[in-house]
């Protein structure tokens, strides 16, 4: 008898760290460790909380082949890569959304978006039905296709635009002027 409650103690504790090493908790979204994009497992680089007024808005996290804290070789990297934004407010509208994003491409471009236009305005139609509290973005980049959008698990669109637009969007939140500091230095994994 306790050869068994000794086994079955050990087989609870490795189900217990299992468990934990495939997710973690951001201001109460699960984080997956890991993720798969197109048959590429992207692995959690780092994720943080943008908030604005003291509220928090979503969680964004950043997925990677491989980690790194540098910005420059994930906007310039040619892999496939990931930004997932779970949305923990009901503060954001697809209005807000869209508003957030296009000054985000306004920053990233140093406000010359004509070069990019056509993919700032296929990729916007993504946040065009309602946001709601609870809702899940996955946005990767995949060399071979562009940038394609999810929305709770359905893929809702691709923008087959080049490097430039790819690079203008993940520098919304890697940038030289990202949508939010902290939310950079988090998803690099530095805080």
């Amino acid at each position: 008898m306790k050869k068994l409650i000794c086994s079955v103690f050990i087989l609870f504790c490795m189900f217990s760290v299992t468990a934990q090493a495939e997710s973690r908790e951001i201001a109460g979204v699960e984080i997956p460790d890991t993720i798969t994009v197109d048959g590429n497992e992207l692995k959690f680089n780092g994720g943080g909380i943008r908030s604005k007024w003291f509220m928090s808005l979503y969680v964004g996290s950043l997925y990677l082949p491989e980690e790194t804290d540098n910005p420059d070789e994930v906007i310039g990297g040619e892999q496939p890569m990931a930004i997932t934004l779970d949305i923990v407010s009901g503060m954001i509208t697809s209005e807000r959304m869209t508003d957030a994003t296009i000054e985000g491409f306004e920053n990233a471009t140093s406000g010359n978006m004509e070069p990019i236009q056509e993919d700032v305005d296929a990729f916007m139609k993504n946040f065009e039905k309602e946001i709601k509290e609870g809702d899940h973005f996955r946005i990767a980049y995949l060399p071979e296709e562009g940038v394609v959008v999810y929305r709770n698990g359905e893929k809702t669109g691709t923008v087959k635009g080049g490097m430039d637009f790819k690079q203008a969007l993940f520098a919304i939140w890697l940038g030289d002027s990202p949508a939010q500091e902290s939310v950079k230095q988090a998803m690099l994994g530095k805080e």
